[in-house]
């Protein structure tokens, strides 16, 4: 038989995770994020930059999650991490660059929290960010595109994560 939200017996945590997104402005990879979050157990959910786009489209994909995943938004995402560092958070941005690390050779740290940071759909993470980041790791790629979206990206990354964290 298959299992549905109401018959499933996941156990609820949260996870010293705060996923910050750094002017990520498209409605359904919003609403996604609000998912994932909440998938993942996120403690918090940081929007920063561009107004988060909250209407229909967005709440179409978050499925109602963004009523109850704890979630804020700041003008700018260097403020936020600067922040998050004084209270000893370690951050780790998602992005392709000449200084990241595949995330399969990447152990994360079960004793400090974590922000994952990632950034525009099309532009990806701030070089300011990117200097502000303890880490930063890529997915690997074995196709033609040297992408993906950001939420998927986003998921990706915090499987490996909680995988870690529950060890």
């Amino acid at each position: 038989m298959q299992l549905t939200h109401y018959n499933s017996k996941f156990n609820q945590r949260k996870s010293p995770i705060a996923l910050v997104c750094e002017n990520v402005t498209n409605a359904a990879n919003v609403g996604s994020l609000f998912r994932t979050a909440d998938a993942f157990g996120i403690e918090k959910l940081i929007f920063c930059g561009s107004p988060i786009p909250l209407g229909r489209k967005m709440t179409k994909t978050s499925r109602s999650t963004e009523k109850y995943v704890d979630f804020e938004w700041c003008e700018t995402a260097e403020v936020v991490l600067n922040k998050l560092k004084t209270l000893g958070y370690q951050i780790i941005a998602l992005e392709i660059a000449s200084n990241s690390k595949s995330l399969s050779q990447m152990e994360f740290s079960t004793i400090k929290p974590l922000v994952l940071l990632i950034g525009d759909e099309n532009f990806g993470v701030s070089e300011g960010c990117l200097e502000l980041s303890d880490h930063v790791v890529h997915i690997d790629m074995f196709g033609q595109n040297s992408s993906m979206n950001v939420v998927q990206a986003a998921g990706i990354v915090l499987y490996e994560i909680t995988k870690q964290l529950m060890r």
